[in-house]
């Protein structure tokens, strides 16, 4: 088979989410962000798995996300909306009992007269300059607003990532200005606030990327796992070059493996001549240009060749694309294409799933 598998644990999410709600205070209720198909990874089955580890509230970037999410798990958990109610989204909200996060006077205006006594909350800018109402916004509508019960009034921090950055210190202040005394549950932390400790975790948190394996959570355990297939392998002499606008030219004899896999993966053309793959705990390096489909790697050192090799597993991370490609872990998640085949593990279900 010449197509690569993306291994995903679903127990290590279960554990992953497990641990950063246990650094919260019990009466702190740790929900879950499952937006961008639950960072690439499948939300279907991802939000499953959060649910059984106790997750009861998810959130998601847009209403059509959220339908996904509540056809996944049913009615009763609550599915927030942080792009909040925009137009033509009402149905949709109102049928499957969506919580849009309303982050305009726009949009309060729009869901208040077109579901009245429907769920929603409102997420406040305290100074990301993102989404959400300024202080002048929250201040003339807020009567107005808690008059009509939100369930949850939120913010987002921009710097949580940079723990010593004054910008977290600011936000909180910002927040406690705009929100103390209202009476209505608040959150402040996604993975990087929860980290940064309980005085920015109020009565919810929300982590993300920390569920899936990333930064700045260094203690979450591995998630997934990605085993590109050996096509073809061929010998080449000094002189000779591989791959497009003879991107490596070989200095002495090489084995060369073409394995299946690309930019059209998600895996991006900054790897070219930089990344490994990897069999078992041995490197091999990529040569020549990462090509829409195909990837050649320098295979010469290994005595016996093996039918796949790894770009993500036990010894390089998505933190670590992500360093060699000068990005997030979360583009290197959220761009794993969706040619690999996707194998589900857990240990509820024996294994593969």
């Amino acid at each position: 088979m010449a197509t690569a598998t993306l291994t995903i644990d679903l127990d290590a999410i279960a554990a992953n989410w497990r641990a950063l709600d246990r650094m919260s205070d019990p009466t702190t209720q740790t929900a879950a962000v499952v937006k961008a198909d639950a960072y690439g990874l499948g939300s279907k089955r991802v939000v499953r798995a959060l649910a059984e580890a106790g997750a009861r509230r998810f959130f998601v970037a847009v209403a059509e996300e959220g339908a996904a999410v509540r056809q996944a798990l049913g009615p009763g958990p609550q599915i927030n909306v942080l792009g909040g109610h925009m137009a033509g989204d009402t149905e949709m909200i109102h049928d499957l009992d969506l919580t849009p996060m309303l982050n305009s006077v726009e949009q309060i205006t729009r869901h208040l007269e077109s579901l009245p006594g429907h769920p929603f909350g409102i997420q406040l800018d305290t100074g990301m300059n993102r989404l959400g109402l300024e202080a002048p916004e929250w201040e003339a509508v807020a009567p107005l607003v808690l008059e009509q019960g939100p369930e949850l009034v939120m913010s987002h921090l921009a710097c949580a990532d940079e723990p010593d950055h004054p910008m977290n210190a600011a936000q909180l202040a910002e927040f406690h200005a705009m929100t103390d005394g209202i009476g209505v549950p608040r959150s402040l932390a996604a993975t990087g606030g929860i980290l940064l400790g309980p005085e920015f975790h109020f009565e919810l948190t929300r982590p993300g990327v920390g569920l899936y394996g990333g930064r700045p959570h260094g203690d979450a355990r591995p998630v997934v796992g990605l085993a590109l297939p050996i096509i073809q392998v061929r010998e080449i002499a000094p002189g000779e070059i591989v791959g497009y606008s003879c991107g490596y030219t070989a200095t002495q004899p090489r084995l060369i493996a073409t394995v299946a896999a690309g930019y059209a993966d998600g895996l991006t053309r900054r790897y070219s001549n930089q990344a490994t793959l990897w069999d078992g705990d041995v490197p091999c390096p990529i040569v020549g240009r990462v090509s829409m489909d195909l990837i050649t790697v320098d295979v010469s050192h290994l005595h016996n060749l093996p039918r796949t090799l790894d770009i993500l597993g036990p010894m390089q991370g998505v933190d670590d694309l992500a360093d060699i490609a000068g990005t997030i872990g979360y583009e290197v998640l959220t761009s794993l294409g969706h040619r690999y085949t996707r194998r589900y593990v857990s240990a509820a279900t024996h294994g593969q799933v």
